[in-house]
């Protein structure tokens, strides 16, 4: 049995995940990580009382980023769902992975379309030479854009590294009306209020055609087979990991 323990487990997500933890055949709930009336409010707190072979973590950006640092020092593999963390501390976490060889996965999307939606927007990305994407979240969500929204931009570029081809010279006559200029120069426009979960369009155009790519969540169970097959992956590879598509 895999000893989990869930970090945010009074969260929306986290009571997924939970519940997801707890149904499977190969995996033991031992600790419910909450600072809101969690049995635990930190995983040195629960590592005191149980053994953790692998943290889920779905907490807040402040928080993700000490946690994953506590648990790859402390010999526990972790799972990271929550978006948020800078280049800078992910090459640091994926640092601490290799010298403690101590798995680290980190995904933007846990959900196994919006992962398909991405590799497609890839392969779309070969015969295009423009592209911008839209994504839609809740207005809960803090960091924007989202992190399949980066990641999607990255996937993308690796194909191009110009994505406005033929573009006049622009004038924003509002500061952003164009969103976000990210890799590959891929505008990036995020979207924040109710009545979204989670929603991702990927727009490509040429003369004469244009292809929308796109995904939608409508509730966060759609995320547990992905958190479920990245947990048991932390648990028997030791490495880092960046993107559900790694393992698909």
């Amino acid at each position: 049995m895999i000893k989990t323990a869930v970090c945010g487990a009074n969260g929306k997500v986290g009571k997924e995940v939970v519940e997801a933890v707890q149904l499977a055949e190969d995996t033991e709930l031992v600790a419910k990580i909450d600072i809101n009336n969690g049995e635990y409010v930190s995983v040195k707190d629960a590592l005191e009382h149980t053994k953790i072979d692998v943290v889920v973590d779905f907490t807040q950006p402040k928080a993700i980023f000490e946690n994953a640092k506590y648990c790859l020092n402390n010999g526990i593999n972790i799972v990271i769902g929550t978006t948020g963390l800078s280049e800078e501390q992910l090459a640091e976490l994926k640092d601490l992975s290799q010298k403690n060889k101590i798995s680290c996965f980190v995904a933007p999307n846990f959900s196994t379309g919006a992962v398909l939606m991405m590799k497609f927007a890839r392969e779309a990305a070969k015969y295009f030479d423009n592209a911008e994407i839209i994504e839609m979240h809740h207005n809960q969500k803090k960091d924007a854009p989202s992190g399949t929204a980066i990641k999607t931009a990255k996937m993308i570029a690796e194909t191009n590294k110009l994505y406005t081809n033929g573009n006049c010279d622009e004038i924003e006559t509002v500061d952003g009306a164009r969103g976000a200029e990210s890799f590959g120069n891929v505008h990036i426009h995020s979207v924040r209020m109710p009545g979204f979960s989670a929603s991702q369009e990927v727009l490509f155009g040429s003369d004469g055609q244009t292809l929308s790519i796109r995904h939608d969540t409508s509730n966060r169970k759609c995320y547990m087979q992905g958190v479920m097959l990245a947990l048991r992956y932390a648990y028997n590879h030791k490495e880092f990991v960046y993107g559900l598509d790694n393992i698909l």
